[in-house]
């Protein structure tokens, strides 16, 4: 787990968690007799709209709305077997913001206490307080979320509980925080020495206090648990001071201000996440936020950061030689001396920035990748245009991007000037794609253009490789482009894939790219027919490769994404692996991996992420 982004990133810098749900919420009008966590489905947009405004804000990290999404106290609303959609539901609410706002936010999964006592002193069992642990942690960790946040408890036993059931389901992150009176103990009597060393035992990776009380008297706790817990990482979230009832609501006096003075000090006695709990609000935490910058810029000497903005990103080689001749992209030369040649790929955010993105990508060059890819708008969801990203992963990275280009929404016009454009920004790897219909995402009553399909763009990016456009105009030189092409080794019907597919390379491609695979056999089926039909197999191939992160991830992928069809040994595999999904997954990767080097024609991978976790992808790697 240590090489996972959120720990690497907490050991590098103090993390910013947002504030409080529920006073938003109430303050928009929800009631308190409601179920708060029924809202991401009945006002996703109030839900959506809070998240926005802790990102906006500068938090770090955005909880998941699911405090109280488990099943003893949705029971209490009739809502007992909705654990898995309001859960699910609420984490990809916060993904979403993730994309419209571009930064590499951290999502936490919240879970909270279970309403009830456990036995003897209450009537809730300890098989019955596991099982509903377990299922509410299952379901944010099938969802995505980077972490867990284990709050607000009184009862040690019972977050203890918590932990250890959420550590045998999943390898996430855990951090765990209790609430303690003004004299320091738990409501159970637990001083915070007892606590840290019980809950690091459990399995959290960071531990601290939340709620109950205001800065002031929490940070006595927190000096506390730092003389207790040693280099323990801690997590601070005081409430806005002690509530006021006026006119039947709760008022909380804490400004902005007074908690963006208590930022240093919590930093001195060891916290390593600060943010706030019941009564602050996006105020409080864009007020922490700048007090966090400011004690960091202070504290520290010239910082990496800083060093990698001066220097400049590594140098793409130059479009022409001596000669003045096109030269070769880099993927190509590369493929021709004979390479392993690695691509990682990534998805375009929702938003104007893609600073997760551009991180991700020097996350795979730094492990080793030759390229990556931008997708074009996958599964037809609106999303920044692949082109623009490419270019900033080029300039701000260094490292060669393949654009995926797609037909659906670009007339033959279109084309051929998104074409031009490409080659004069510096783009020139293009994976050629028909794309998804419209009908499949986000924006229905888009009309799909579809005037040629990718066998089509294909011979029109070898014509600009002539230096003519599809009328036979001169272009001025030529264009220059390394064409890839896809197939899918898993179709029922692979005769038609086959033959597609030597459409496509007949065109002038010089590479293709799979769907991803689990089963070696299925790329030697296809390299076998096709031989039997066209003849020798024309090109390279990078063969995709897609780390499964557990079992409902690969049978979700099996049964509800087009064009990625498992193994039933993988399905089982990842069954059996249970908590262990994701090793399992890199397990599994890194076996392909090495076999598909042994095989014809393989020269090469393409990783791809899911959930945005380039980490997990690139880890594959390290079998290399």
């Amino acid at each position: 787990m240590s090489n996972h982004p959120f720990l690497q990133r907490l050991a590098e810098t103090p993390l910013l968690a947002d504030g409080a749900m529920g006073t938003m919420l109430y303050a928009r009008g929800a009631s308190s007799e409601q179920c708060l966590e029924h809202l991401v489905i009945s006002r996703p947009t109030w839900v959506s709209e809070i998240h926005q405004a802790y990102a906006n804000a500068g938090a770090d990290i955005i909880k998941t709305h699911t405090f109280g999404a488990n099943r003893i106290r949705l029971a209490d609303y009739g809502l007992a077997e909705r654990v898995r959609d309001l859960n699910f539901r609420a984490v990809k609410l916060v993904r979403d913001v993730r994309e419209v706002t571009g930064r590499a936010l951290f999502i936490a999964g919240d879970v909270g206490p279970l309403g009830k006592r456990l036995q003897p002193d209450g009537p809730l069992s300890i098989e019955e307080a596991a099982a509903a642990f377990r299922e509410q942690v299952s379901v944010l960790w099938e969802a995505g979320v980077d972490l867990l946040l284990f709050e607000t408890f009184t009862d040690l036993n019972e977050i203890e509980l918590g932990v250890r059931e959420a550590r045998s389901v999943c390898d996430l992150p855990i951090v765990a925080s209790m609430t303690f009176a003004e004299d320091g103990l738990t409501m159970t009597g637990y001083a915070p020495d007892a606590v840290a060393t019980r809950l690091r035992a459990a399995g959290a990776v960071v531990v601290g206090v939340n709620c109950s009380v205001g800065p002031a008297p929490m940070l006595q706790t927190l000096e506390h648990f730092h003389a207790a817990a040693g280099d323990a990482a801690l997590i601070v979230m005081p409430n806005a001071g002690f509530p006021e009832r006026v006119e039947g609501r709760f008022y909380y006096p804490s400004s902005p201000e007074y908690f963006a003075r208590q930022v240093e000090t919590f930093l001195e006695q060891g916290a390593r996440i600060v943010g706030g709990c019941c009564g602050t609000t996006p105020m409080h935490i864009r007020a922490m936020r700048a007090a966090l910058d400011e004690q960091l810029a202070a504290s520290s000497a010239p910082s990496p950061t800083i060093t990698v903005v001066e220097e400049a990103p590594p140098t793409l080689a130059a479009d022409y030689g001596v000669t003045g001749e096109v030269q070769p992209t880099e993927i190509l030369r590369k493929l021709r001396a004979g390479k392993f040649v690695i691509s990682v790929e990534v998805d375009p955010p929702r938003s104007f920035t893609a600073e997760k993105q551009i991180e991700g990508a020097r996350h795979a060059l730094k492990m080793g990748a030759d390229a990556v890819n931008v997708a074009d708008s996958p599964m037809a969801r609106v999303r920044m245009s692949a082109l623009a990203l490419c270019v900033q992963i080029q300039q701000q990275v260094g490292i060669e991007t393949i654009v995926h280009f797609t037909t659906r929404d670009r007339s033959l016009m279109g084309l051929q000037a998104d074409l031009i454009g490409a080659r004069s920004l510096g783009v020139r790897n293009i994976l050629a794609l028909t794309g998804d219909p419209p009908s499949l995402g986000d924006t229905r009553q888009s009309t799909a253009v579809y005037d040629v399909d990718s066998i089509g763009l294909v011979r029109i990016i070898n014509r600009f490789n002539d230096g003519v456009d599809v009328a036979g105009q001169e272009l001025g030189q030529k264009g220059g482009f390394t064409i890839a092409v896809a197939c899918d080794p898993t179709r029922s019907d692979l005769v038609q894939e086959v033959d597609r597919f030597h459409q496509k390379v007949s065109g002038g491609a010089h590479f293709t790219m799979t769907q991803p695979i689990f089963d070696p056999q299925l790329w030697v089926n296809f390299v076998t027919l096709y031989e039997q039909r066209h003849g020798k197999f024309p090109v390279p191939v990078l063969i995709g490769v897609l780390p499964l992160q557990g079992h409902k991830h690969a049978s979700f992928l099996h049964n509800e994404v087009p064009g990625i069809t498992l193994s039933e040994d993988a399905l089982e595999r990842m069954r059996k692996a249970g908590a262990n999904g994701r090793q399992e997954g890199v397990k599994m990767a890194q076996e392909l991996l090495l076999e598909l080097k042994e095989l014809p024609y393989v020269q090469g991978v393409y990783l791809m992420p899911s959930f945005g976790r380039y980490e997990t992808a690139c880890q594959v790697l390290e079998v290399l």
